[in-house]
């Protein structure tokens, strides 16, 4: 049995996207900052009869993200998917002229540093299975920046270039790098942005491993 990781695993896409993993036959390696929270969540997952462990960590903490992404795959069994999709704190959605350094900062390390950490650890995992898939949730800022929004557009611009550059490097092998677009907010009960629909989005990415971006939804022109 093999694993996906979900990095970000909250109530909202993280519980939906394990669910329709778990259904496939994926072990849930549910990692986020709450261990508490994780393990509620857990043995939600393992009432409903899927395999599901937690695993605390901070994105922005590279060393504490590795670890939890090894205990993982120890535990629960080869990485073969890795999902990326940590909610951004609320600093990163800062004006421009009101976005310090330090709020720059703390954005890359979440949109950039974080990734960076996350793939490095999985990857050489996914090329001994000859198989996996490596997917990326952005808001519309990844492609689109906004100067309302300053951290994320920082963050997430450096976080599209690197996974750009990551289905570059992957072309001619087994594995499938998807970036999945959601402009704005997620909304339950939406017909394009409910959890339930961006998970199956994602399934479907990860099982026709076709296009690299996919939008949930028509990027609206922003106002500037």
């Amino acid at each position: 049995m093999t694993t996906v990781a979900i990095i970000g695993a909250g109530r909202n896409l993280g519980e939906a996207l394990a669910r329709r993993f778990g259904r496939e036959g994926f072990s849930l390696a549910l990692i986020s900052r709450n261990q508490e929270r994780l393990d509620a969540l857990a043995a939600d997952l393992e009432a409903d009869g899927f395999t599901a462990r937690g695993y605390a960590a901070n994105v922005r903490d590279p060393e504490s993200l590795i670890a939890a992404l090894d205990r993982a795959g120890q535990e629960l069994g080869h990485i073969e998917v890795l999902s990326y999709n940590p909610l951004p704190q609320k600093e990163f959605l800062r004006p421009l002229l009101e976005s310090t350094v330090t709020d720059v900062k703390a954005a890359v390390e979440f949109s950039v540093y974080g990734p960076v950490a996350a793939v490095h650890q999985v990857l050489q995992g996914m090329r001994f299975l000859k198989r996996g898939t490596v997917l990326f949730v952005n808001g519309g800022s990844a492609v689109q920046p906004v100067q309302h929004f300053a951290g994320t557009s920082i963050g997430f611009a450096g976080e599209t270039a690197y996974a750009e550059m990551l289905n570059q490097a992957m072309a001619d092998e087994p594995i499938y790098v998807g970036q999945l677009i959601i402009p704005g907010a997620i909304v339950p009960g939406d017909e394009q942005k409910d959890p339930e629909v961006l998970a199956e989005k994602l399934w479907q990415m990860h099982s026709q491993r076709s296009e690299f971006r996919v939008y949930a939804t028509e990027l609206e022109q922003q106002p500037y």
